[in-house]
């Protein structure tokens, strides 16, 4: 018995021993583990620091939001066509310079571009609005409707902003404000950049050079001194309810090519078509050939694309076979090499329908716009933020648009994002609101202040993760 207990006694001592150990090398493990005391407090002062930039930006966003309105409402009662956006620059740059921004005008055109230096050193954070409206009639009865007149390809025309665009500026504008008021606490740079002729010059010229609006404010170095890290842009849509966010990884919107196509026939009687050569009859073949290379030649598991023919202007008079037909319509695809290809395809389809009548066709293509593509380390990154913002239930990955986009042309220089807004009324069909570009678009002007929350948002987060 006696030899029992102390082989007990000892095998209690080994094993209080054995734990005592344990539990000395738990603690250095954990104290090797643990950061160091001033890089812990570093990380919580930082994450403190972010709450309360994100807590500041709410407070601000809300006490702008009146003049928000007022700001859309007042440029949407004056809207401008293409790289006549005189006013609303005027506008832009008056409340930038007082802001204290440093302040360029007349960048590509009509261009604005304000500078807000922030006060710690970080990256540089570039936040795009487009300004220029389109050449439409408005029909939604509000006070400050438009009642504009414009030029638009030599002709007198009514001016509306039926893609948002106003909606746009006032929320950069707001945004500006938001960030100016929270300078000190900066972590790097805002570059404001306010935009013209997102929708092609009231002037433009088929036959003339394609740089204007993102092009050419790329071109004149928009994204340099000081140079741009990342680039943000928002588009308000009808297709998404009131106040919530979509947005997609990769490629977003379509790029888009105008292409024309001149057949030349031989003029003869109606009566007796055999005397000539009928441009309207080929061109017809021409409409069907093209749309036999979606369905028949090009990949449709790579991506889908689009060729429309929008106009056909050929003779005038019901007994007279035409010397000419004249064809005009948009390409819409989203990767590069495809579109290539479809012009390539376009070009020998054309041609040869046509010499296969014993006619002629000369087939052009202007390449207007590159597909939008948001990067996606970027848009993985930020998804979050604008998941905040947007709140649990209002946002949404959203499908491919066909519709395009000049933003593209900043993000294929920096990495970029491009999200929508919506403005839809809740509890309105969004498959039966009227469309952007519609003499009917309404925009439910109490989601406008989530742009400037998202916008204010992506830009603080960003420094902030940047400085980690």
């Amino acid at each position: 018995m006696a030899a029992q207990q102390t082989h007990r006694s000892r095998t209690s001592t080994r094993a209080t021993l054995s734990a005592g150990l344990s539990a000395l090398s738990l603690a250095a493990g954990l104290l090797c583990l643990a950061p160091a005391p001033a890089a812990a407090a570093a990380a919580q002062a930082q994450a403190t620091g972010s709450e309360s930039l994100q807590a500041q930006i709410e407070t601000r966003a809300k006490a702008v939001e009146a003049q928000l309105i007022a700001w859309r409402r007042d440029i949407h009662q004056h809207p401008e066509l293409g790289n006549y956006e005189v006013r609303t620059a005027r506008l832009v740059a008056d409340h930038l310079r007082k802001l204290g921004m440093e302040v360029t005008t007349g960048v590509a055109k009509t261009g604005v571009v304000g500078v807000l230096k922030g006060g710690k050193p970080g990256p540089v954070v570039a936040l795009r609005a487009d300004m220029d409206a389109i050449p439409v009639k408005e029909r939604v009865d509000v006070p400050f409707a438009s009642k504009a007149k414009g030029q638009y390809l030599g002709k007198e025309v009514d001016v509306m902003h039926a893609c948002g665009h106003d909606t746009h500026v006032a929320i950069l504008m707001a945004t500006a404000e938001v960030l100016a008021g929270m300078k000190d606490q900066l972590p790097g740079t805002v570059k404001f950049i306010f935009q013209p002729a997102e929708e092609s010059p009231a002037d433009f010229e088929p036959n003339g050079s394609n740089m204007w609006g993102a092009k050419q404010m790329v071109a004149e170095g928009v994204l340099d001194n000081p140079k741009v890290d990342a680039i943000f842009g928002l588009h308000v849509t009808s297709n998404i309810e009131s106040g919530k966010l979509g947005w997609r990884s990769g490629p977003a919107m379509a790029a888009a090519d105008q292409f024309w196509i001149d057949v030349k026939g031989r003029q003869t009687h109606g009566a007796r078509p055999w005397g000539g050569i009928d441009p309207i009859v080929v061109a017809s073949q021409i409409v069907l050939g093209l749309q036999t290379i979606q369905s028949r030649q090009v990949d449709a598991m790579l991506e889908p694309s689009v060729i429309t023919v929008g106009t056909i202007h050929g003779g005038n008079r019901m007994n007279i076979v035409p010397e000419k037909v004249e064809m005009m319509g948009t390409i819409r695809t989203y990767d590069q090499g495809m579109k290539k290809d479809i012009h390539a395809r376009m070009k020998r389809t054309t041609e040869a329908i046509a010499a296969s009548a014993g006619a002629e066709a000369d087939f052009k293509v202007l390449e207007l716009y590159d597909a939008t593509i948001n990067q996606p380390a970027l848009t993985e990154k930020m998804a979050p933020t604008l998941k905040r913002v947007a709140g649990d239930g209002n946002w949404m990955i959203t499908p491919k648009a066909t519709a395009s986009e000049d933003f593209s042309f900043y993000q294929a220089k920096v990495p970029g994002l491009f999200f929508n807004l919506g403005v839809t009324p809740k509890g309105t069909d969004v498959n039966k609101a009227p469309s952007n570009h519609s003499p009917e678009f309404y925009v439910d002007e109490a989601a406008l202040v989530n742009g400037v929350r998202a916008l204010a948002g992506l830009t603080v987060d960003y420094m902030t993760m940047a400085q980690r």
